[in-house]
C-alpha cells in the first residue's frame, strides 16, 4: 500500500520561511513526477510546484523566485522550500505522486500570518 506522508508545515509570520516533506512509502514503480498542490479555504486546489524524474521543474507563477522544489529519488522524497511567505500562501499544501497511478497526501497546513 502506498502511503505519502508529509511534514513541515505550521505557522509562521510573513516573509518567514518554512520547508516541507512528502515521502512515499509502498511499492511505487515508475514514479514520473512529484509535487506539491494547496488548497486555500474557498478556493480550489491549484499546482505550486512539480519535479519530474528527470529534474524538471515548474512552477506557478505566484510562488517563483520564492518556492524551490528538490527531489531525493533514492528516498522517494520531495521537499518544497518556500521563503519569502505571504498571508496569500496560506492553505492546505498536498504532496502528489505520478506513477502508474496517482498519489495525494493527506495534506499539511499552512498558514502565513501578516
Amino acid at each position: 500500500q502506498v502511503q505519502l506522508v508529509e511534514s513541515g508545515g505550521g505557522l509562521v509570520q510573513a516573509g518567514g520561511s518554512l520547508r516541507l516533506s512528502c515521502r512515499a512509502s509502498g511499492i511505487i514503480s515508475s514514479i514520473a513526477a512529484m509535487g506539491w498542490y494547496r488548497q486555500a479555504p474557498g478556493k480550489q486546489r491549484e499546482l505550486v510546484a512539480r519535479i519530474t524524474s528527470g529534474g524538471s521543474t515548474n512552477y506557478a507563477d505566484s510562488v517563483k523566485g520564492r518556492f524551490s522544489i528538490s527531489r531525493d529519488a533514492a528516498k522517494n522524497t520531495v521537499y518544497l522550500q518556500m521563503n519569502s511567505l505571504k498571508p496569500e500562501d496560506t492553505a492546505i499544501y498536498y504532496c502528489n505522486v505520478q506513477s502508474l497511478a496517482v498519489y495525494w497526501g493527506r495534506g499539511t497546513q499552512v498558514t502565513v500570518s501578516s
